[in-house]
């Protein structure tokens, strides 16, 4: 009998957009998150011996990339948006079954008396809201492979830019997250096939709208604004 997954928890962060997130899970370790847990899962005792991990996976949904049908092969936006790659050869969210895996750093466990255990955790890729099906501890004696071969993905790693963010600008953005933000930035999240150095760009990061421009490597915030979502 085919049984649906269920939501067991949501993860909080500062991403209310798709726009700005990492590609990948621990590229901008400064990033924090809450996860939180649906009633049902709330008890206590799901969640002993969980503080003797450092790191956890989590199964979660992609779900503003939900629709009807899928396709073979995708555009990954590192390869300039133009080549056809096969989906299964790719972590692109739109899949037959839009599900994300991400290895994420276990920062602790509160106790929250309305929400009940609640897990900080650091380095995730995950919109705000977004549905987690399970979590599972990391074991590196099983889950990391050093030797392992990365195909196209590892031809693209260096795509950092520098980033410059004016003193008064850097102001109005929340002393505790200045630096998560200039990770972010510092990934480039522009499509790669993108590069029109008068364009503005806005990624939405917290309470606010972070707008730049790229020109030759160097990225510059240009505003902060409320973000108004």
């Amino acid at each position: 009998m085919e049984r649906g997954m269920k939501t067991i928890a949501r993860i909080h962060s500062d991403f209310p957009e798709k726009f700005g997130i990492p590609r990948q899970s621990g590229l901008v370790d400064e990033l924090t998150a809450r996860i939180v847990f649906e009633p049902e899962y709330r008890n206590p005792a799901a969640f002993h011996g969980i503080e003797g991990y450092s790191h956890i996976w989590l199964l979660w949904e992609f779900s503003e990339a939900v629709r009807d049908g899928w396709s073979p092969t995708v555009h990954p936006p590192r390869l300039g948006g133009k080549k056809h790659m096969g989906v299964f050869a790719t972590r692109s969210p739109f899949r037959p079954n839009p599900i994300g895996l991400s290895s994420v750093r276990l920062l602790g466990l509160e106790r929250d008396a309305k929400q009940g255990p609640v897990l900080l955790v650091a380095g995730a890729d995950l919109m705000d809201g977004s549905p987690v099906y399970d979590i599972k501890p990391y074991l590196p004696f099983t889950d990391s492979h050093p030797d392992a071969r990365c195909g196209f993905a590892g031809e693209h790693t260096d795509y950092a830019v520098t980033v410059e963010f004016p003193g008064e600008l850097l102001q109005r953005v929340p002393e505790e997250k200045r630096e998560a933000l200039r990770g972010i930035l510092s990934q480039d999240p522009r499509p790669s096939y993108q590069n029109d150095p008068k364009r503005i760009y806005g990624v939405a990061f917290g309470k606010q709208n972070i707008r730049f421009q790229v020109r030759e490597g160097v990225l510059t915030v240009i505003a902060v604004e409320e973000y108004q979502g």
